[in-house]
């Protein structure tokens, strides 16, 4: 049976065939004329070109520039049915249809780099504005540690507390646990203490002191200078 597709169909065979009109084959591609194979030639066809499917963009486009087209099937005998391979389609037709994917693959890169840019943009102001709110809870902080803490939580796609909705929102606890970590991890041997099979909270309890005296000297700095 016969696919139900519309416009002209030729067909790729699974046997040898031969043109009924010119006896050339066998044929690669032929179309049915009252039953019977013809060469693409003998079927006025032979001036299209083949354009595999895959890229549905490209075939849509070209069949649209095209004034003369047919699809391409083949039959597949597992599932007893006709399945689509392509579309043959006029040259010059092809021709502007790559052209108009390719403008649109520019304009979509475009849109790719101002999407960036701006993420870029909104990601900096946000890390300036968790810096600025590391600085006020903790105003003894180095300013270029609240810029690195504040970088390092706030990166995009990391899953850190800077991503997380608390994080968004500059809360007084998502912004401590950034400092917090960062304490942990680059003032106190706890890294190290990983790395010789502690367990995580063994760990923690061990530094927990030292933590701690860092975020008081950070605190009681500020306070200082106002009094």
């Amino acid at each position: 049976m016969l696919p139900a597709l519309p416009g002209l169909l030729v067909f790729q065979p699974l046997k040898r065939r031969y043109c009924a009109e010119c006896r050339l084959g066998p044929l690669p591609l032929l179309a049915l004329e009252d039953g019977a194979p013809r060469c693409l030639a003998c079927a006025d066809l032979g001036h299209l070109v083949f354009l595999p499917s895959g890229d549905t963009a490209l075939t849509r486009r070209s069949r649209e520039e095209s004034t003369l087209s047919a699809v391409v099937v083949r039959f597949n005998r597992r599932k007893s049915r006709y399945e689509r391979q392509g579309v043959l389609v006029e040259e010059a037709a092809l021709a502007r249809a790559e052209q108009r994917c390719l403008a649109d693959a520019e304009a979509r890169r475009r849109r790719r780099v101002r999407d960036a840019r701006r993420r870029a943009a909104q990601d900096a102001l946000f890390a300036q504005a968790f810096a600025a709110e590391i600085l006020r809870l903790f105003p003894g902080c180095p300013a270029a540690r609240a810029r690195a803490i504040a970088l390092h939580a706030s990166e995009r796609g990391s899953g850190r507390v800077g991503r997380s909705a608390a994080g968004r929102a500059l809360t007084e606890g998502s912004v401590t646990s950034a400092v917090v970590a960062s304490v942990r991890h680059l003032d106190t041997p706890y890294d190290r203490l990983l790395m010789s099979g502690v367990p995580r909270h063994e760990a923690r309890r061990r530094i927990a002191a030292a933590v701690a005296t860092v975020l008081r000297g950070w605190t009681e700095a500020g306070l200082g200078s106002t009094a």
